[in-house]
């Protein structure tokens, strides 16, 4: 299991002044922030490592080449890395895929009272594996980005084009959906 620290919004704030006006530095502190947790996001989403490193290098380009200009970050770099990177992951397979099956279990969260890992904790890998391939390609993503990446729901529905309140239902439903999979008996399972 990955559990990724992003850096504090905070320290994003002053990247986000200094790559609006220009600042190639801050675009290397970025990529140091950044890369790992995008890899990770990517390569689950994409499977293949070089590809996944293919595509975060596109993405940490096109922020140098924004840099100083209206196109760079304005709001969230967090969000702007990830929405590029996403966009690029579509450009290759479209919005439907489903993330690889070996990689499921890689985003999976630590426990906490509000998300899924509670009910994960207590069960043998290879059904939490059934579980999230059971469901549907947004639910998964909304379960990393939120649970995995500790994305807000901002964040979340900044990246996936949709209100917070869609990502709050669509959240809800992802839990709903993962937990009623995993009390199915054991049996149903295979």
């Amino acid at each position: 299991m990955f559990l990724i620290v992003l850096p504090d919004v905070v320290a994003d704030e002053g990247l986000l002044t200094q790559l609006q006006r220009g600042d190639r530095q801050a675009v290397v502190q970025a990529y140091e922030s950044y890369f790992t947790p995008l890899y990770q996001y990517v390569r689950l989403k994409v499977g293949d490592r070089a590809l996944a490193q293919d595509i975060v290098s596109e993405v940490f380009v096109k922020l140098l080449e924004s840099a100083g200009k209206p196109s760079a970050p304005r709001e969230n770099l967090r969000a702007w890395l990830f929405t590029v990177a996403r966009n690029a992951v579509y450009r290759v397979y479209g919005q439907s895929r489903q993330l690889p099956l070996a990689d499921l279990e890689e985003w999976m969260p630590a426990p906490a009272e509000t998300d899924p890992g509670v009910l994960m904790d207590s069960l043998p890998p290879d059904r939490i594996r059934h579980a999230l391939r059971m469901l549907a390609a947004d639910h998964q993503e909304v379960l990393i980005l939120r649970f995995g990446q500790r994305m807000s729901l901002k964040e979340t529905a900044d990246l996936m084009g949709k209100s917070t309140a869609a990502i709050k239902s669509l959240q809800f439903r992802a839990v709903e959906t993962l937990r009623m999979i995993l009390l199915q008996p054991e049996a149903n399972h295979g």
